[in-house]
């Protein structure tokens, strides 16, 4: 009944007893009335519809209509409604209609819809790019007259 062997864990748990967040979990939402001095960190969704004076880190951001952010904001998305004083770098960036946004912006996709505001410069950041992959010369196909020798042997031969 109570034996020493092995214990079973539950899913959500891990070995210091803290709960793992799934990913499909609810966004942690700052209301309307609430206001944070400090960074917020997070490994799902972040949703801002208050006052945070911070850096905010996590996989998505949402600043809403009557939010303010002074801080960075970093994530895989960013939609911003709101106000935001501070860089943005995300994969993903959307300006809605009523944001107002003053800092740098680094996205991979950008969106800005008419009538929001930007104040500050937008780059581009780097994707990862794919490796151009040339056959090995053994695997080139012969031509018409049977050559299967390299490009640059080939144009060797002609001058």
């Amino acid at each position: 009944m109570f034996s020493k062997g092995s214990k079973q864990t539950s899913a959500n748990s891990n070995t210091d007893g803290v709960r793992s967040t799934p990913k499909s979990s609810v966004p942690s939402i700052i209301s309307a009335d609430l206001r944070i001095n400090g960074d917020l960190i997070c490994s799902g969704d972040v949703q801002v519809d208050g006052w945070v004076e911070g850096d905010i880190q996590s996989r998505n951001i949402v600043i809403g209509e009557g939010a303010t952010v002074h801080g960075a904001l970093s994530a895989e998305n960013v939609r911003i409604c709101g106000t935001v004083k501070g860089e943005i770098k995300a994969d993903t960036v959307v300006l809605e209609k009523t944001a107002k946004v003053t800092g740098d912006v680094m996205h991979k996709s950008l969106t800005i819809e008419e009538g929001a505001q930007l104040e500050g410069m937008c780059k581009r950041l780097p994707s990862p790019s794919a490796a151009v992959v040339l056959p090995a010369p053994s695997t080139l196909a012969p031509l018409a007259n049977g050559d299967t020798k390299p490009l640059a042997d080939r144009l060797a031969a002609i001058s």
